[in-house]
């Protein structure tokens, strides 16, 4: 009788480079799907300390706002240490991982599709839905699956995918390896990971399957997980201290922390994922198929899990400091597991053989996902190349800094710029290598991990220099320049005249202050 992959103590099966071949022009159209904007969003934090570390120069003014997270994982070390040994620009290293990024969330999702599913087809069904939703939102946590950027959650994500696959692979010593990478990648990350692996370990090892299957089980599965999701915690810093008054300010800016806060379309990302789940754990339970009954079972424990320590962590007040650690961002997890999952059960049952069906769902899926993903960034490129010239206002005054001030600079501009039209949440400090007093927008949120430091009334005491700044005056960057050595400043306000301005364009100018 032919062994079958679909067991829970399956071999280890080699993926054949006819596979590998294959998952390149899948990484290529994921890629081009998704689009590449190297300086966005939370790149803004992870961005600039790796051009400190390759740039010891670089941000004299304001580096804590990034540096005390960006500290917080090995990932800005990695890339540096892979641009300096390769002498390739920063820029392309960046490409050059998000594409790898890519890649090896996908090979990671092959090799777990051959454990949970024989059917060769099944497999690539469901590694293909996973490639055409990568930029879904994640329910309400303000995640993608993977970002239009490389950044530690990428990586954090197939290393917690191939971790899976050694344990229904019972191949432990590799599975804590890629356990291992995770947690200095990403530590907080690696933290779901590990617990939905207690889960599955509870289930594959104690008792019998059958057995955990019961209520009894599944509470003493849910009790250990939620043990030691609790417990894998405490190493990032547990505090029931009442934090600032600052820091409570800055905190409730993040509504997406507050389960209660969601709108009713996040809580049906939230629970939606539930159903499908127990849907599958019972068709693969008729079709015998062992190893995808076990991980759909542990994903509904796991998420429940979670689901109750975001009830517990986000809702009492007394509890405000711990709303940080955002338990339900364990759902990006879930999401990637939950597509590779469905798309390979729609290509066993629907999909098959049928050209004509998979071009019926993955080519609107995909034109879909590129449409929308597209009207994120509207005024932006889809592709931004390295060394590309920028086309839009913001990233032309960006790329003119770069090139035309000293590297000491400080710079004041609008603290809510990454929200306004046309500058498609780009990052200044990541974009211009120069320094900035506080923003509203990414600053906030990196400080609100550290309840404990001083940053959050830093960043009040900056963001009260700037308050007002669509009424500043001339007096106004006089008071910046004198009050906190302000040396240049970025207009968007066009009714105000400053009168050295060596950079104009029709959105912005770029003026010095003496």
């Amino acid at each position: 009788m032919k062994p079958s992959c679909d067991t829970v103590s399956a071999p280890v099966a080699r993926i054949p480079l006819t596979d590998l071949l294959l998952l390149i022009p899948l990484t290529a159209a994921a890629f081009a799907i998704q689009g590449y904007h190297p300086a966005v969003e939370d790149a803004e934090i992870y961005l600039p300390q790796i051009q400190k570390l390759l740039h010891p120069e670089l941000f004299p003014f304001g580096a804590e706002f990034f540096e005390t997270h960006a500290k917080l994982t090995l990932f800005p070390n990695v890339i540096a240490a892979s641009t300096r040994l390769t002498h390739v620009p920063l820029g392309w290293m960046l490409l050059a991982w998000q594409i790898l990024a890519i890649f090896l969330v996908l090979l990671a999702c092959r090799r777990l599709a051959a454990v949970l599913f024989n059917d060769r087809l099944a497999q690539w069904a469901g590694v293909a839905l996973v490639a055409g939703v990568l930029t879904i939102p994640v329910a309400g946590t303000a995640l993608y699956i993977m970002d239009e950027y490389v950044n530690p959650r990428s990586i954090a994500l197939f290393g917690a995918i191939f971790a899976l696959d050694g344990v229904l692979r019972r191949k432990y010593v590799g599975a804590a390896l890629w356990m291992a990478l995770g947690a200095v990648i990403h530590p907080l990350m690696s933290v779901f990971g590990v617990s939905l692996i207690v889960v599955l370990l509870c289930l594959q090892n104690f008792g019998g399957f059958a057995k955990f299957r019961g209520n009894s089980g599944a509470a003493s599965a849910s009790g250990v997980a939620i043990t030691a999701a609790a417990s894998a915690f405490l190493p990032l810093g547990i505090s029931f201290r009442q934090p600032s008054p600052a820091y409570r300010a800055v905190i409730q800016m993040r509504p997406y922390f507050f389960i209660l806060r969601w709108h009713w379309y996040e809580w049906v990302g939230l629970v939606a994922p539930v159903v499908l789940l127990v849907f599958m754990a019972g068709w693969a339970r008729r079709r015998g198929h062992k190893s995808l009954e076990l991980l759909c079972e542990s994903l509904v424990i796991y998420e429940a899990v979670y689901f109750a320590l975001a009830l517990v962590m986000t809702i009492p007040p007394q509890l405000l400091a711990l709303a940080r650690y955002q338990p339900l961002r364990s759902l990006q997890l879930l999401y990637v597991i939950l597509f590779l999952v469905l798309g390979g059960w729609l290509g066993q049952t629907l999909l098959q053989k049928r050209v004509v069906a998979w071009a019926v769902l993955f080519l609107p899926l995909a034109v879909g996902m590129y449409f929308v993903q597209a009207q994120l960034f509207p005024a932006t490129p889809h592709f931004e190349w390295p060394g590309r010239a920028p086309a839009d206002d913001w990233l032309k005054t960006f790329a003119w800094i770069r090139a035309n001030t000293p590297e000491n600079a400080l710079f004041a501009l609008s603290p809510y710029h990454m929200d306004l039209p046309g500058e498609d949440e780009h990052g200044f400090r990541a974009s211009t290598q120069r320094s900035m007093l506080v923003d509203a927008v990414k600053d906030s949120g990196a400080l609100t991990m550290f309840p404990d430091l001083p940053l959050a009334e830093r960043w009040q005491s900056e963001m009260k220099a700037e308050a007002r700044w669509t009424h500043f005056q001339p007096e106004d960057f006089a008071r910046l320049h004198r009050d906190w050595g302000v040396t240049w400043a970025v207009l968007d306000q066009p009714n105000v005249s400053l009168p050295d301005c060596p950079y104009a364009n029709k959105t912005l100018r770029v003026c010095k202050l003496d």
